[in-house]
């Protein structure tokens, strides 16, 4: 009796430990990060009032999307992935969009400790959490124009048909499926960033040229129209020669129109010079003949 108590006890235990790892484990086979969240069925997301953001008010997890991108803040990490149930891909604070940080307290189903001072219509203070260096590389990312929001992406609806065993289980063949049935075009850089990273198509921008390096979205509306306005810098001068060729091709030019007149004047007089009576322009010759006819006179 003593003995059987403590083993009925020992299997209560590590029954209730496996079910509760059952719970929390994603159970999926893919390279990315097990952040503890597992969702069965797809979500039941809701647009967020005045900003371009889902969320899912029935699970108790930080759970939104954006831009065609999943996000979740778990464990003061913010994580990323283009379907609802992973895999997810850690993303620095510095590589979040702006949107996302934006959205108010009251939306986290699940808000660590340090958010119960804030206000819940307010955004987190990330600045005051993650530091000043982060607050200046995202300088004014609090600032939101509401007249200047985005619409909001189309929910990827195609994926409540992959759930359970249909869920798919390569990454490969999870950008596969999306790039067939999901034709939206990411908006926003480090959205296109995040997707680049997983070799989604959606993550390739429309225009087939190449793309400038990714760069952090302006933090207002302000800012976007100074970008959009922005002057492009002048033109370097170019070096002059010391003997400008557009200088010296008009003087041969005419060099070359006034030679040939030249040489016809020329040819012209010496012409004149071996007609006959034409005494006023030889005049040796009528020296001559003056000379001779006062030798006849004498």
């Amino acid at each position: 009796m003593n003995i059987r108590y403590p083993l009925i006890a020992l299997s209560i235990l590590l029954g209730s430990a496996t079910s509760a790892q059952a719970q929390v484990s994603v159970g999926i086979g893919l390279p990315g990060v097990s952040i503890g969240i597992n969702m069965p069925t797809y979500p039941q997301l809701v647009l967020i009032p005045g900003y371009p953001v889902y969320y899912d008010p029935y699970v108790n997890s930080n759970y939104f999307f954006y831009d065609g991108l999943y996000w979740v803040f778990q464990g003061d990490n913010w994580y990323a992935s283009s379907w609802y149930n992973g895999p997810w891909q850690l993303t620095p604070p510095e590589y979040v969009p702006l949107f996302v940080l934006r959205v108010p307290v009251r939306y986290y189903r699940q808000p660590p400790p340090y958010f119960r001072s804030w206000r819940a219509d307010a955004p987190p203070h990330w600045g005051e959490h993650w530091g000043h260096g982060w607050e200046q590389h995202r300088r004014g990312w609090d600032r939101c124009d509401h007249r200047a929001v985005p619409r909001a992406a189309p929910l990827p609806l195609y994926q409540r048909q992959y759930s359970g065993n249909r869920y798919p289980s390569t990454a490969d063949r999870q950008n596969t499926i999306r790039s067939e049935q999901y034709r939206y075009r990411a908006r926003d850089d480090l959205t296109r960033q995040q997707l680049q990273r997983r070799g989604d198509a959606g993550g390739r921008h429309p225009d087939p040229r190449p793309s400038a390096p990714v760069r952090p979205p302006p933090a207002t509306a302000q800012d976007w129209h100074r970008e959009q306005n922005r002057q492009p810098a002048p033109m370097p001068a170019q070096p002059q020669s010391s003997q400008p060729q557009a200088t010296q091709r008009p003087a041969q030019t005419q060099r070359r129109q006034t030679e040939p007149q030249d040489r016809g004047s020329d040819n012209r007089a010496r012409r004149q010079d071996r007609e006959p009576g034409n005494d006023a322009e030889r005049p040796g010759q009528n020296r001559g003949r003056g000379a001779a006819q006062q030798d006849r006179d004498r």
